[in-house]
């Protein structure tokens, strides 16, 4: 990047800097670089009758891009649709056009925003009679909570499936208003409701939602509502073993789970177009379920990572807060956090074992080869924080 482009992107961010922290809602934004590509997740179910899916985005402030996570949430008023807001490229510059509430879906710049949200149009779902009835082919709602719902598998054929790019122009998605949408354009619009705003603030002030920090995999990626459940397990896993309630093992197992879950949903993805079929999505969100109580119950079960107040204790407990570090920031995948955990689950066994054989010390020669190893894990952890490759999400 030449001098000047340089020097106009920190006017930029220091004018964004002077501004109150709710106008990020509304105000023209443009950027000089793209955004990063949309990140894979699973939406969560539906909370209540009569939310609406409101997809995930990149959003820009101060220090950069960062993540909204996708959230369901109250319309405005009965018979109101979202129209996500969308980065289109134009004049050298990424400009963020923001969403809107509406009677009709609007152009959102043919992003591919998942969930019904495919490009063109709205699929998840119509409102009929005064109440919101969902489309399960689409979108993930507990029919034992929620009753409005029909199935109408025909659209996820239908559906125009682009690519990951999370912007409209040259090298990300090439698409123009159609006539139904222009129309819906110029109708009556209503802005962001104060929840969507809080939910954007909270994300701007959460740095693990920063691209610069997660590298394009956010901390926390969906949630059911506005300060509700956070469905991202990475970022459970990542607190029970920096808390000492997950034990080397138990975070390798649950990491060696999630690895697997995410090639499936990479694997599923890649066979059907970027998409998943209502099939693939219940058996990820049941295995999902599974992880989850899976989590809870090694958090919370007898066995706890207690090292002692000693040097070997504390070196211990230092690889484990650098591990938990990457896993929530998102520089270790899955599957590197489930090999990293596996050195430490075998140091870990081997000072039990001389700990046991020598009345519960350690040699000057057993503590050497324990130290010894350990520096071998550490340069592990680092060049899996600090290496290029990302596991699919």
């Amino acid at each position: 990047m030449s001098f000047f482009p340089r020097i106009r992107n920190l006017i930029f961010a220091l004018a964004l800097c002077a501004l109150p922290a709710g106008a990020f809602a509304g105000v023209f934004v443009s950027v000089g670089f793209a955004p990063p590509v949309l990140p894979v997740y699973v939406q969560p179910p539906c909370p209540t009758p009569g939310y609406l899916w409101t997809p995930g985005y990149w959003a820009y402030g101060p220090a950069g891009y960062y993540w909204v996570p996708g959230v369901w949430v109250a319309p405005p008023a009965v018979g109101l649709l979202w129209t996500p807001g969308y980065w289109g490229f134009g004049g050298g510059f990424y400009s963020w056009h923001p969403g809107y509430w509406g009677p009709h879906v609007g152009f959102y710049g043919g992003v591919n925003y998942g969930f019904g949200y495919g490009g063109v149009g709205f699929v998840g779902g119509v409102w009929h009679g005064g109440v919101f009835r969902y489309n399960t082919a689409v979108v993930n709602v507990n029919t034992t909570v929620i009753h409005n719902t029909y199935v109408d598998r025909t659209v996820v054929n239908n559906t125009v499936v682009n690519n990951r790019a999370s912007f409209n122009g040259r090298g990300g998605v090439i698409a123009q208003p159609t006539a139904q949408e222009r129309t819906a354009m110029n109708e009556h619009h209503f802005a962001a409701t104060s929840t969507q705003t809080a939910h954007l603030q909270a994300a701007g002030r959460d740095r693990n939602q920063l691209a610069s920090v997660n590298h394009g995999r956010p901390s926390t990626m969906a949630m059911n509502s506005v300060n509700g459940r956070r469905y991202d397990q990475q970022g459970r896993i990542a607190n029970g073993a920096s808390s000492g309630q997950l034990t080397a093992g138990e975070t390798r197992n649950l990491e060696g789970r999630e690895a697997n879950l995410n090639r499936e949903v990479h694997n599923d993805r890649a066979a059907n177009g970027g998409t998943l079929t209502p099939q693939e999505r219940s058996q990820v969100n049941r295995q999902q379920n599974n992880l989850s109580r899976s989590i809870y119950n090694d958090k919370h079960n007898g066995a706890t990572a207690q090292y002692g107040n000693n040097e070997v204790g504390a070196r211990r407990d230092e690889q484990q807060q650098r591990i938990a570090n990457g896993i929530r920031s998102g520089q270790m995948s899955a599957g590197e956090a489930a090999r990293a955990e596996n050195h430490e689950r075998n140091i870990n066994r081997s000072v039990a074992a001389d700990h046991q054989a020598n009345g519960g010390k350690l040699t000057p020669q057993e503590r050497q080869n324990i130290n010894r190893r350990q520096n071998n894990a550490s340069r592990q952890i680092y060049n899996e924080k600090h290496n290029d490759r990302r596991a699919p999400r």
